[in-house]
C-alpha cells in the first residue's frame, strides 16, 4: 500500500513509481509486452467461410445483448442464476431443468436450446474460481432468446446442452475445488463427486458430437517464449497417451482453428495452444475418448482487464462462431493448421519480487538482520490483492511481473505477518514496511497484502 494508509488504492506499477520519489533504488520491471493491437481478420484467413457472421459482427452482437450485473467476476451461484433464470424463462426456445445437486445441496441446472440433430454439450466453472465463461454463457443465453435470424436457423440444426456453474459450492467460495476439497475436473474416472456424476450423466444422455470445456488458466502464463501474457488458450484434447489424431480429434482441431481466428479482433495475437498431455482423470480428455470432438477454451488474463470483461467478450465470440460453424458443417473447410501453429503456453512468471533488502527478525538469539529476497504471490493477481510470501532467500534470477529493488533498505514484518508465529515461512501474509533504518523510524513504503487491497 502507499505510505499514506488512507490514500486510495493504486496499481502496483504506480506504487513503485511513487516509491522512486522516496527511494532511489526502487524500480519496476518493464511493463508486459502486449500485442500492438488486435488485427482485423481478413477474408483470406477464413477460407470457404463466406456468408457466415464475421468476427467483427459477433463483437457488435455482444454489445447489443451483453447482460448487466456480472461486472465483477466474483459472484455467488445465487446471484448468477438471478440473472440467468429470467433469461431462460422469458423465451420458449430455452428450457431449464435441475439435473443434480452439489455437495451442499445447491441445484445443478441444464439449459437446453434447439432440437436439431447435431448435439453439443458445454459446461463452465467446474473450477469454482474460473468464472469468465459463466459470464459469457449468460450473454449467450440472452442472444439465444433474441429475435436474431441466425438463432432460428441454429435451433433447427443443433441441440445445445449447457451446464453453467457446474461447481456452485466452489463458486460460492471462489475456490477451485468443491466443498469436499476435490478437483471436479480430476473426477472423471472415479465419479465420487455429485458434480462429476451429474456431468457424466448429462454426457451419457446427450451423447454429444461436440463439447466445449470452459475454464480459466493461470493469468501469469506467457505466450510461448515471449513476455506477453496469454489471453485465450485452446486445446483439442488427446484421447490417449500417444496423443493420436483420429477424425474426431481432427474435427476439434478444425473448430479450434476457427476460434483462434475469430477471437483475434478481441485479443490480438495473445492466443496459445494448451498442453495436450493425456490425463486419464480429466473430463475433457475422457469426453474426447468417449467420442465427442471436444475443445477446451482457457481464459487467461491481462493486468488492464482485471475483471476479464474483454475475455468474456472473447468467449462469446468463440462460442457463437463455433456454433454457427458446427450448425452449417462448414468446419470441414477449416484446416487444423491454424491451431497446430499456435504458440504453446509458455512459462508462468511470479507476481512480485522484492530484491536486495535486509529482513529484521525477532526472537532468534544472535540473529537480527538477514539479507533476504522475498517472492510475493497474490490470491487475486489481476487485482493485486491477497499477497502472501511464496519464497524467500536468494531469489536473484526469478522472473516476476513486478520487481521492487529494496537494496539498502530494511524489511520490517508487521504484526500481521508475525501473527502466525512463523515470521518468514511461505504462506504467511505479505505485510511489511521498508525503512532506511532497522528500527523503522524512517519508513518509506508500507505493503499490506497488495497495493490494490
Amino acid at each position: 500500500m502507499p505510505t499514506d494508509r488512507a490514500a486510495a488504492p493504486v496499481a502496483f506499477r504506480a506504487l513503485t513509481l511513487s516509491a522512486l520519489l522516496l527511494v532511489a533504488s526502487c524500480s519496476t520491471n518493464p511493463p508486459e509486452r502486449r500485442s500492438a493491437g488486435p488485427e482485423p481478420v481478413r477474408a483470406s484467413d477464413l477460407p470457404g467461410l463466406a456468408g457466415l457472421r464475421s468476427p467483427g459482427a459477433w463483437v457488435e452482437t455482444h454489445a447489443e445483448i451483453r447482460q448487466a450485473g456480472l461486472e465483477d467476476r466474483r459472484f455467488t451461484p445465487e446471484e448468477y442464476w438471478s440473472i440467468a433464470l429470467p433469461l431462460v424463462e422469458a423465451t420458449p426456445r430455452l428450457d431449464v431443468s435441475e439435473v443434480g445437486r452439489s455437495v451442499e445441496g445447491r441445484p445443478l441446472r441444464e439449459v437446453v436450446f434447439g432440437s436439431g440433430p447435431i448435439r453439443v454439450l458445454a459446461w463452465s466453472q467446474m473450477h469454482g474460481d474460473e468464472s469468465t465463461a459463466s459470464m459469457s454463457l449468460v450473454d449467450l443465453l440472452a442472444w439465444l432468446g433474441s429475435d436474431d435470424r441466425l438463432v432460428e436457423s441454429l435451433a433447427a440444426r443443433i441441440s445445445l446442452h449447457i451446464i453453467p456453474v457446474l461447481n456452485p459450492d466452489g463458486a460460492a467460495r471462489f475456490q477451485r475445488r468443491n466443498a469436499l476439497g476435490i478437483d471436479v475436473n480430476r473426477d472423471a474416472r472415479r465419479l465420487v463427486t455429485p458434480e462429476g456424476r451429474t456431468l457424466k450423466a448429462v454426457h451419457d444422455r446427450v451423447n454429444p458430437d461436440f463439447a466445449f470445456n470452459l475454464h480459466d488458466q493461470n493469468v501469469r502464463t506467457r505466450v510461448g517464449r515471449t513476455d506477453a501474457g496469454a489471453a485465450i488458450s485452446l486445446l483439442a484434447p488427446a484421447f490417449n497417451e500417444r496423443r493420436d489424431i483420429n477424425p474426431t480429434r481432427e474435427r476439434a482441431m478444425r473448430i479450434a482453428s476457427a476460434i483462434a481466428l475469430a477471437v483475434r479482433p478481441v485479443v490480438g495475437d495473445l492466443v496459445t495452444r494448451y498442453d495436450d498431455a493425456f490425463n486419464p482423470r480429466a473430463f475433457g480428455d475422457l469426453i474426447s475418448a468417449w467420442g465427442a470432438s471436444a475443445v477446451l477454451i482457457e481464459s487467461g488474463g491481462t493486468s488492464d482487464d482485471p475483471q476479464k470483461q474483454r475475455l468474456r467478450l472473447a468467449n462469446f465470440v468463440a462460442l457463437g462462431h463455433a456454433l454457427e460453424l458446427i450448425s452449417t458443417e462448414r468446419w470441414t473447410r477449416v484446416g487444423p493448421d491454424v491451431y497446430e501453429s499456435l504458440p504453446p503456453n509458455g512459462r508462468a512468471v511470479s507476481d512480485l519480487l522484492v530484491l536486495g533488502g535486509t529482513v529484521v527478525v525477532e526472537g532468534w538469539p544472535g540473529v537480527r538482520e538477514v539479507p533476504m529476497d522475498l517472492l510475493v504471490g497474490f490470491d487475486q493477481p489481476l487485482l493485486q490483492r491477497g499477497g502472501t510470501i511464496r519464497d524467500l532467500g536468494d531469489l536473484a534470477g526469478y522472473e516476476s511481473l513486478d520487481t521492487l529493488d529494496a537494496t539498502g533498505l530494511y524489511i520490517l514484518p508487521t504484526a500481521a505477518m508475525r501473527s502466525t508465529g512463523e515470521v518468514l515461512a511461505p504462506g504467511v501474509p505479505a505485510s511489511f514496511e521498508l525503512a532506511r533504518d532497522p528500527e523503522g523510524r524512517d519508513v518509506v513504503l508500507r505493503f499490506d497484502g497488495g497495493p490494490g487491497r
